[in-house]
Order: C-alpha cells, then sequence, then structure tokens
C-alpha cells in the first residue's frame, strides 16, 4: 500500500526536461511509482488531487547558516516554507563544532564570533542552544531525528583552529605537531559525516573581539594540507570564501583556489558572484579560476543569487557599512561621539571618498544615499519619514542626500532602518545574469539563511525566482528554473536520489501553484530564543512540502513533523568528479 498518492499533477522533474502530467506514489519515504494519471492501482493511505499544481522536487540551497538556528526552530524558517528540503550549513569557516572539552570558554568566543560575523542573535546563541557537545560527530548526532529538512555540514577551518591552538590561533601557526593534530581532529569529523573543508580569508570576516577570525591566519601550506585531507574521504567537498569574492580575485587569490581543489580532487564552492553589468569586467575576472581549475584537475563553482536580496542598513548597529574602508573606525564610537563625527562636514567628506573609492569594492554600491529608503523611524521629529525616498527629503530640507541621511539617523540616536535601492536592477545587468547562469560552473544559491537574520533575508529567493520566470522577466524557463534550484545542486553536493522526481528517489517534493507562487515582502519580526529580532517573508502559493515523503508544510503552515535527515558524507554523498 502506498502512503500518499499525489494525482493529476503537472510534474517539473528536476532533469529540465518537458513536464507532464501524472500520479505520484509514495512509499516509505520513496518516490514509489509515477505513472500516467489513472493508471496506479495501488491502494493508498491518503491521497489529494493535485491538477493545476506543479510537482517538483525539493529546492535544494547550497549556501545557509542554520548550525544554530535549527536547535530552536528545526523547521529552518523560512526556507522550508519556501520549499527548500535540503540545506548545506557550516559554510564560511564557521561552525559550532568542533569544542574543546576542557575549555568551555570556547563556546562563549564561538557564540560571540558567530554574533559578529554571522549576525547571530547573542541571546539566540545562549538561550536556544544547549551546547552540550565537544565532537563533530555529538553535534551532527545532537540534530538527528529533530529536524525537518536534511541538512549537511562541512567543517569549520575557525573551529578546528581554536580546538587544537586555543587562543593562538588568532594570529599564530600551527606547529608541526598541531598540524598533525589539527588533521586527525578532521579526518575525525569527516568519518562521523562532514562534508568538507569550509574555510575563510575574506577580510570582512573579525571575530567577537574585532580582530581577524582564525582561518585567516592560515598559510597556502596549511590549506593545502586539509584540502588533501578533503580528497581522501567519499563524498566530500570544499568552501572557501577570500576578500576577492565580493569584488574580484587577485591573482594569489586564483592560485590558491586552484591549488586547494586540485589537491583535494574535490570540487570547490564560493560565495557570491555579483553581477552588475556597470562592472563588465566583474564576471570574466570571477570566472577565470574555474577555467584555470579544469586545467589543473580541480573544479571551482561559483554560487549566485537570481534575485536582488533585500537588506537593510544602519548607522546605529553593525552592517554592511562597517566594512566600507574607513567606516568601521567611525561607526564603532560610542553613538554621541558617532553623532558628533557624523554631523561634521569633513568627515562625511572623506567618508563618502572611501565608498566611492576602487578599495570599497562592491561596497560602492551602498553609497548612493539619494536612492535609500527610510524604514522604521523612532522619534517625532522623523514622524512621516517612513517609507520616502531620501532624495526627496534632502531636496525638501536643501541637503545633500548623506547629510540628511545623517541627520534622519541622528533624530533617533542612530536606529533608524534604512532600505538601500539597488543599484543593478536594469535591464543590461538581467540581460548579464541570464547569460551568466548558462555557465557550467555558475550555481544559482547563495542566500545565506539562518545569518544576518535582522539584516537580510535571501531565503525566499526559490519561489521569488520561480515567479519572475513565470509571471515576470522570464528569463528562464520553469523547468529550466527548477532544475537550477534542485538537481543541479544536488550534484554538485553529490546527493545520492535526490533533487529529481524518479521512482526510487527521496520523496523530497514540493507541490505548488503556478499562477501565485511568489514571495512576500522582508518584514521584521521578533520570534527568536531572548525575543530577538529577524526578517521574515511569507511564501505564496507553496501548497505543500514532503521531507522524506512526510509533509512538513500545508499552505504555508507547519505541520510538526520532524522527519529530516542529517546527510552525510559517503552514506549520503557520493565523490564528485571534478575531471
Amino acid at each position: 500500500m502506498l502512503d500518499h498518492l499525489i494525482r493529476r499533477a503537472t510534474v517539473v522533474d528536476g532533469t529540465g526536461g518537458p513536464a507532464y502530467t501524472a500520479d505520484v506514489g509514495i512509499r516509505g519515504g520513496r518516490i514509489a511509482v509515477v505513472a500516467e494519471p489513472g493508471t496506479i492501482t495501488e491502494e493508498a493511505v491518503t491521497s489529494e488531487d493535485a491538477d493545476g499544481l506543479v510537482l517538483a522536487p525539493g529546492f535544494v540551497d547550497p549556501h545557509t547558516h542554520y548550525d544554530a538556528q535549527l536547535f530552536w526552530d528545526p523547521y529552518a524558517t523560512p526556507s522550508m516554507n519556501h520549499g527548500v528540503t535540503t540545506v548545506a550549513g557550516g559554510n564560511c569557516g564557521f561552525t559550532l563544532a568542533p569544542l574543546h572539552p576542557d575549555r568551555p570558554e570556547d563556546a562563549d568566543y564561538t557564540r560571540r564570533m558567530m554574533s559578529r560575523v554571522e549576525g547571530m542573535a547573542l541571546a539566540a546563541l545562549e538561550e536556544g542552544v544547549d551546547w552540550s557537545w565537544s565532537t563533530f560527530r555529538e553535534y551532527l548526532d545532537a540534530l538527528e531525528g529533530r529536524i525537518a529538512v536534511n541538512a549537511g555540514f562541512m567543517v569549520g577551518h575557525c573551529a578546528l583552529r581554536r580546538h587544537v591552538m586555543g587562543a593562538d590561533a588568532v594570529g599564530g601557526q600551527p606547529t608541526p605537531a598541531q598540524l598533525d593534530a589539527m588533521l586527525a581532529l578532521f579526518h575525525d569529523a569527516m568519518d562521523a559525516g562532514a562534508w568538507g573543508l569550509s574555510t575563510t580569508q575574506s577580510s570582512t570576516h573579525s571575530d567577537g573581539d574585532g580582530e581577524p577570525v582564525a582561518s585567516r591566519h592560515a598559510r597556502p601550506e596549511e590549506l593545502l594540507a586539509l584540502s588533501r585531507a578533503v580528497g581522501e574521504h567519499e563524498g566530500t567537498q570544499l568552501e572557501a570564501i577570500v576578500a576577492g569574492c565580493l569584488d574580484q580575485f587577485s591573482d594569489e587569490e586564483i592560485d590558491l583556489f586552484v591549488d586547494m581543489t586540485a589537491a583535494a580532487g574535490r570540487p570547490l564552492n564560493w560565495n557570491v558572484l555579483t553581477i552588475d553589468a556597470a562592472v563588465p569586467e566583474r564576471v570574466p575576472r570571477q570566472l577565470i579560476p574555474s577555467e584555470r581549475a579544469r586545467r589543473a584537475g580541480g573544479r571551482i563553482v561559483a554560487l549566485t543569487m537570481p534575485i536582488l536580496t533585500p537588506m537593510n542598513m544602519s548607522l546605529g548597529t553593525f552592517c554592511a557599512l562597517n566594512l566600507i574602508p574607513g567606516w568601521g573606525e567611525i561607526l564603532a564610537l560610542p553613538v554621541p561621539e558617532r553623532i558628533e563625527r557624523l554631523r561634521d562636514a569633513g568627515t562625511r567628506a572623506e567618508m563618502l571618498r572611501r565608498a566611492d573609492s576602487k578599495e570599497a569594492g562592491v561596497f560602492r554600491r551602498l553609497a548612493h544615499f539619494g536612492r535609500y529608503v527610510i524604514g522604521d523611524t523612532y522619534s517625532a521629529a522623523n514622524e512621516g519619514l517612513s517609507g520616502r525616498v531620501v532624495n526627496d527629503i534632502a531636496a525638501e530640507r536643501g541637503q545633500d542626500a548623506f547629510h540628511c541621511l545623517v541627520e534622519i539617523c541622528a533624530a533617533d540616536d542612530l536606529r533608524t532602518v534604512l532600505w538601500p535601492m539597488p543599484t543593478d536592477n536594469d535591464p543590461d545587468s538581467w540581460a548579464l545574469r541570464q547569460r551568466t547562469w548558462e555557465h557550467e560552473d555558475v550555481l544559482l544559491g547563495g542566500s545565506d539563511a539562518g545569518a544576518h537574520l535582522d539584516r537580510m533575508c535571501g531565503a525566499p529567493y526559490t519561489t521569488r525566482f520561480l515567479g519572475d520566470c513565470l509571471r515576470g522577466r522570464r528569463l528562464v524557463s520553469l523547468t529550466a528554473a527548477v532544475k537550477m534550484l534542485t538537481d543541479d545542486p544536488a550534484r554538485l553536493f553529490g546527493l545520492r536520489e535526490r533533487g529529481r522526481i524518479e521512482e526510487g528517489f527521496h520523496a523530497d517534493l514540493v507541490l505548488f501553484d503556478p499562477e501565485r507562487i511568489d514571495a512576500g515582502p522582508a518584514t521584521l519580526v521578533h520570534d527568536l530564543p531572548g525575543d530577538s529580532p529577524r526578517l521574515d517573508s511569507k511564501a505564496i502559493g507553496i501548497v505543500s512540502v514532503r521531507v522524506n515523503g512526510v509533509e512538513t508544510l500545508r499552505d504555508d503552515k507547519v505541520t510538526g513533523a520532524v522527519p529530516g535527515t542529517v546527510l552525510r558524507s559517503g552514506r549520503d554523498t557520493r565523490t564528485v568528479s571534478t575531471a
């Protein structure tokens, strides 16, 4: 007997082939049968009519930071609401394990680092996670049986360094014995099912003390030793971030990426390729590593987002504005002193000069302050400004845009929420994205879901992209879009029997209404442990989500079931050839 039968669905199976109408039967967590409508005679415990609805494989998000959130939110919201059934975590060099059993202060260091570098509320990390593990295996076991999505995790280089080197991980170099210990710890983690190594050399990544995170101090020989270790395990990967990921790689960064993937014999993915027609040289430069890796026996994949992710800013709390060269020192001052400095015309002029300089890289796009929209305000002086564009307010006041923005924020003691309007929402940029998505080493993803919770909301990229493909720009067909969200990332990670609607595959499925599929606007909610805030977005048109055959969501409401699996390398992933 079938557990569930979905009748008369329009099946978009993830292969990129034409859609077709079929009945799909589920048994024991797998797709048992796919047949023409009305031809399945086996009885089913439950069934539903999906006439007019699209049935697709569950979406795979290749870059998330749900490492902590899954402990208090097994549904990985809002990703699961938007059809995501599998998430890849442990990215950018940051994981919650391993933790040294004799140094309880390491957990506090990790919490403060994650709060600073990945924008996770410190109160949520303290109250929502029990931090009871030491080894990576214990961390994975702590999640097993309690999550509603499938989740796989890389091992963060920072955690490996901290475990072996203690406080010397920041600023120090491992002795030969310490490097051997780091490798042994890493092998243990991959034996337990870790997907491989994640690391960062990005200048934007600092710990809770404001110091460069541990992996930023690693030299190439350490990174290559860890990369070679990755290649000794079945179904493993590399994920790496360097400063050039945000704009354009240096020659040294290209060499490092190519050497790492060649040493491992495994794919390396990086995040995130920003596509902007105003910077036409960026995409060709960022794809040079992929071309060179192919010749060296490796593979390098660039992740890129198919939507423009809403991201808010503030002069009062840490955000992307702090990463503009020269801005961090000013925005780190106590609020009264910060306001005084910001009100100084000479200071503002120098800040604008630095924000528009070549060294600002991709952060130059944040310097168009006249295009910012005022969000939440907190003073009588700013009453009526929410939703207005700074340029319009500045014209009324006879001020330049940045001066106007500073005065608005100062009236709120710098608590004002600011929404920058994207500068790359032009037809040429979308045409460039369309062409870039066709490259064999470009993959859609990079949501950062689970991180930067009160600043950005990338999780709804799946539904927003599908809505755009069906009713908006129509840059790719529905069948191609579904393949980009399902089979393509599943193949990159070597997921076994996932990513397609095929008999024998795991029944990770999303059922949606093609006339309505979309994502609602990002709104601030206070539903994290400690009443901490995050941005959320409602899914529109998602009828049902199933993970391993069990329904986890119906009409945007979670069912309470937790059928997800901790996906372990080797058992749940196979080695992906780089040839």
